[in-house]
């Protein structure tokens, strides 16, 4: 049926001609944040840009046998290692008009408000990320900042092995192009690099890993690894049964997921993480780590020199690793 001609129809008239527009007051988010490690890891406090500390181990075990009467035979007392990160400084900056918290708004009643609580979010993910990566520890400068020594880069093996017990595994049986440095004293300096990588992570590499922190004296936790290695666990005979109840009209679900691992060296808990490499899957007894910070997260409002208000979200910490031989790590893997 024909529009009697002069019907008044919303395409003639518009938001020009006074309909107004239909926007919901709700803004949907979509934050790929994860704060695993900022959320679950010891806190303590850093009174310093280097913030240090001391680990040390027992001496290999050995037979103990001695004669009744015997004269006393004194060793030297060897002292703990003096280790060592420094603080790295994050910030996240923003400025809202005067104008723009006047005027009104969908989804939120003030931009500042807002900006705080996404802000806030971006500058912990950051500092996730810093602390799962392969970053070294830096002094900074005049013209650089601190950088503080990632997860990764404290673990390290002065032999990496694919076959033998040790903190760092190699998912290949070549060493060519592979830097993981085992540290001797003082903060990671020294970033570590992959090599050469040639396929998807084994139970064998994996299994490896994990004896060579539990032959130092680490009680595994935590397998921490990217969506891309996280596939290749769930396919190992060593994942851990999951039994779901399900009620009888309800549709049952299909469990493909690793969420346990069990080896001989303990049940570990394998936790899918966004900002790992893709290349390195992380064995870690979580005791053995913790945050401190120097200055935690606040923010603050800069002073004024315009028609608008600016604030400013900063945080200053370090990663402490209470004894870096509590973990490993296997690398090299190809995804």
């Amino acid at each position: 049926m024909a529009t009697v001609t002069g019907t008044t129809l919303t395409y003639g008239v518009g938001s020009g001609g006074g309909n107004r527009e239909d926007l919901a007051d709700t803004i949907y988010d979509l934050f790929a944040d994860d704060t695993f490690f900022l959320t679950n890891l010891d806190k303590e406090g850093a009174s310093a840009t280097y913030h240090e500390w001391l680990g040390d181990t027992l001496v290999p075990a050995g037979s103990n046998i001695v004669r009744e009467g015997n004269e006393g035979e004194f060793s030297s007392i060897v002292s703990p290692i003096r280790y060592g990160n420094y603080t790295q400084i994050f910030k996240k900056e923003f400025i809202v008009s005067g104008t723009q918290e006047r005027v009104a708004k969908a989804g939120r009643r003030t931009e500042g408000a807002r900006q705080s609580v996404k802000q806030m979010r971006e500058i912990k993910n950051d500092v996730e990320y810093a602390l799962v990566r392969n970053q070294a520890a830096t002094a900074g400068g005049v013209a650089t900042g601190r950088s503080l020594g990632s997860i990764e880069s404290w673990i390290g093996a002065t032999a990496p092995s694919a076959a033998t017990a040790t903190n760092v595994v190699l998912n290949t049986t070549t060493t060519a192009g592979h830097v993981s440095p085992e540290l001797s004293s003082g903060a990671p300096g020294v970033a570590p690099t992959d090599g050469t990588a040639t396929g998807a992570l084994t139970v064998g590499t994996l299994n490896v890993a994990l004896q060579g922190a539990w032959d130092d004296g680490g009680t595994t936790d935590v397998i921490a690894v990217s969506a891309a290695v996280k596939d290749d666990i769930n396919t190992f005979t060593g994942v851990a049964t999951r039994n779901i109840d399900v009620g009888r009209t309800a549709q049952a679900s299909i469990t493909g997921a690793a969420d346990l691992y069990v080896s001989s060296f303990g049940v570990h808990r394998v936790v899918l993480h966004r900002h790992i490499r893709t290349s390195v899957a992380l064995c870690l007894d979580t005791d053995y780590w913790a945050l401190a910070s120097l200055r935690d997260f606040f923010m603050e409002r800069l002073a004024k020199t315009g028609d608008a208000d600016k604030y400013s979200i900063r945080y200053e910490g370090t990663l402490v690793c209470r004894n870096w031989q509590a973990n490993s790590k296997v690398v090299g893997i190809s995804t």
